[in-house]
């Protein structure tokens, strides 16, 4: 597997390192970072109007270079990977034009309107920031983060670590103009439906804590909670009709990733053993209703959670993480072992 993780990382070094060469300095001065700042190990999914990022926007950079910039998405990226991303951002444009329709419809006031628009939704409001020397010798990261999308990328020598990964969409469904019906997140949403609602009444009882379905993904970027206790029903306790539904949700998060990469997480949960993972939920089982769940694993953890106002629900929040590997714990720690520094 170390020659997959290292296709995988050169990929991504490759375009990285053609997209610091098209930067003029002050750009530079900008999206580069020493790799112990404390801004690469720190994530967030508010838009920049609540939370300032490190690095520089899209809307800092020239044509060419936003190009450049889509080059190491599309390596460090599946193409299911790469239009979600790319999706998400767009949908920060589409919710200026929805709140835009919205005061003409006079459906809300000028003060809401602005304070929608303080938010800086918008697709140039994404940030890209590079953590160290991706052309040297030691370990390096890259973080592309905006409203609803943070992606960081950590590099050892021919290590990739690829987590915290989070992906979000307001709203879940688009609900008006040529958009109507564009969901970016319906396949991790749909799987988790699918098998809740494929559970016997007695399985669904074990599947289902009772409690009020959380507003946020329980390992969200300012909470200090960590999942480290495993609930729900077990996928040994599942039939193989279930147990294949599981499947195609862990699926479809590890393969958001560029193929190489995706084989290797993937094989990391196989060997761990799919009986040992746990599949919980929270809410309710209709997909028009609030609700979460969360697969864990020996080796990762996935949360999903769609909330909203009321009982509604049309806002997701979700994340995927390699247990121990945060933006490159276990590959740095690794690292740090075997090298003298």
């Amino acid at each position: 597997m170390a020659v997959a993780q290292n296709l995988a990382a050169e990929a991504v070094k490759k375009q990285v390192i053609q997209f610091v060469q098209e930067l003029r300095p002050d750009q530079r001065a900008r999206a580069l970072r020493t790799f112990s700042d404390s801004a690469r190990t720190r994530w967030n999914n508010l838009p920049v109007g609540l939370a300032a990022r490190s690095g520089i926007s899209l809307g800092n950079l020239t044509i060419n270079q936003r190009k450049q910039l889509h080059r190491i998405l599309s390596a460090a990226l599946s193409s299911q990977g790469y239009l979600k991303a790319t999706g998400i951002m767009h949908l920060d444009n589409l919710l200026n034009q929805y709140y835009d329709t919205l005061l003409v419809r006079k459906e809300i006031n000028e003060t809401m309107h602005k304070r929608m628009r303080d938010l800086k939704w918008e697709h140039q409001n994404f940030f890209t920031a590079i953590f160290g020397d991706p052309a040297g010798q030691q370990p390096w990261a890259l973080k592309l983060e905006g409203h609803h999308l943070s992606l960081n990328l950590t590099f050892t020598g021919n290590q990739l670590a690829v987590t915290p990964m989070f992906l979000g969409t307001d709203p879940a469904e688009y609900g008006i103009s040529s958009y109507a019906g564009w969901r970016v997140l319906g396949q991790e949403e749909d799987y988790g439906i699918m098998l809740i609602n494929a559970l016997s009444a007695d399985q669904k009882k074990v599947a289902t804590m009772s409690t009020a379905v959380p507003g946020d993904i329980i390992t969200a970027a300012n909470s200090n909670k960590r999942l480290i206790d495993y609930w729900g029903l077990k996928a040994s306790a599942m039939t193989p009709e279930q147990k294949k539904l599981l499947q195609f949700i862990v699926h479809e998060y590890v393969h958001n990733l560029d193929r190489d990469k995706a084989d290797v997480e993937y094989e990391k949960i196989s060997k761990a053993g799919w009986d040992n993972v746990y599949f919980g939920w929270i809410g309710s089982y209709q997909e028009t209703e609030r609700h979460y769940f969360v697969i864990n694993g020996p080796t990762f953890l996935i949360e999903f959670d769609n909330s909203g106002f009321g009982n509604q629900a049309n806002h997701i929040h979700t994340i995927w993480r390699e247990k121990g590997n945060d933006f490159g714990d276990d590959v740095l720690r690794d690292h740090y072992q075997s090298h003298k520094h």
